[in-house]
């Protein structure tokens, strides 16, 4: 039996006008979102540069606010979500796990911290690609203080750590046949070792937020499994931070319980790209956007 799933993105999906289209239909939860920040994020969102919307404390709010409200306009529930990173807590509301206002306070707490980590405990991160994610693993695993953060698709790894660290794991992966190893322009080692301060600062928000049961399963970043109990849920939320994000083996997952329909809900379109490199071009698959 075929199933649709939806999927929704993470940091740097962001674009100036964001949403704007959405606000007339929307308008009771956006303004209670800004109610909820403290800020109009609509405003940033809707008349902001690119540069405003970079700020990592207005980012992730409003793509999480844009794929929240963009879930709420389909007609159809999914039978299955997963979201990329911060994307997983946007997958959550979607599924009825987690309650809007709720998801946005921890959005909200979880960018903070990282901003505040980042400035605290520099770090860096960088796009390997060509390379077999055995070889990634098996050179991060020589040298201390990286490791892989993102698995985005089949020959596409992301690695996170201290800067010479990842320096050294990119000279080495270029000598092993990386086609590329590039240094991506952020400020902090996302999903790895180094984000345990905010893991830690996210961790008593986290467990004083309650869980419910997701009316579908919850392929969660941490596990790549599927997941309906809210106290696993609970618990990968807070290893997020620290460990990899599987997106390919998450993909490779729902397809192997009868994903065939992908809606990806929020600003751009990264996913769906990672999601036919994942099923191949073979796949009878249907991905598509809504934005």
């Amino acid at each position: 039996m075929s199933k649709k799933a939806y999927i929704f993105p993470g940091q740097g999906s962001q674009f100036p006008g964001m949403g704007k289209d959405l606000y007339p239909a929307h308008k009771e939860l956006m303004e209670r979102a800004n109610d909820i920040l403290g800020f109009r994020i609509t405003d940033i969102m809707f008349e902001g540069t690119s540069e405003d919307l970079k700020a990592t404390k207005v980012t992730q709010p409003a793509i999480f606010l844009h794929s929240v409200v963009l879930s709420l306009s389909c007609a159809e529930k999914p039978q299955m979500v997963a979201g990329h990173s911060l994307g997983e807590f946007s997958a959550l509301v979607a599924a009825g796990a987690l309650d809007f206002e709720d998801g946005l306070r921890l959005v909200s707490l979880r960018a903070q911290a990282m901003q505040k980590c980042c400035e605290k405990v520099p770090g860096a991160m960088a796009a390997i690609i060509g390379l077999p994610d055995k070889t990634i693993e098996e050179v991060c695993a020589g040298i201390e203080g990286v490791v892989p953060a993102n698995y985005n698709s089949p020959g596409q790894v992301v690695i996170s750590g201290e800067e010479t660290a990842v320096d050294k794991a990119c000279e080495l992966l270029k000598e092993a046949g990386a086609k590329r190893a590039l240094r991506l322009p952020v400020s902090g080692a996302f999903h790895s070792p180094l984000m345990e301060p905010a893991r830690a600062e996210l961790a008593q928000a986290i467990e004083a937020t309650p869980f419910h049961k997701p009316h579908c399963p919850v392929y969660q970043n941490v596990t790549a499994a599927p997941t309906q109990d809210p106290d696993v849920i609970k618990e990968n939320c807070l290893k997020q931070l620290t460990s990899p994000v599987r997106w390919t083996q998450s993909v490779e997952n729902m397809l192997r319980d009868g994903a065939s329909h992908f809606v990806e809900l929020g600003p751009g379109n990264v996913l769906q790209g990672l999601v036919k490199r994942i099923a191949g071009p073979e796949a009878a698959i249907t991905v598509e956007g809504i934005q």
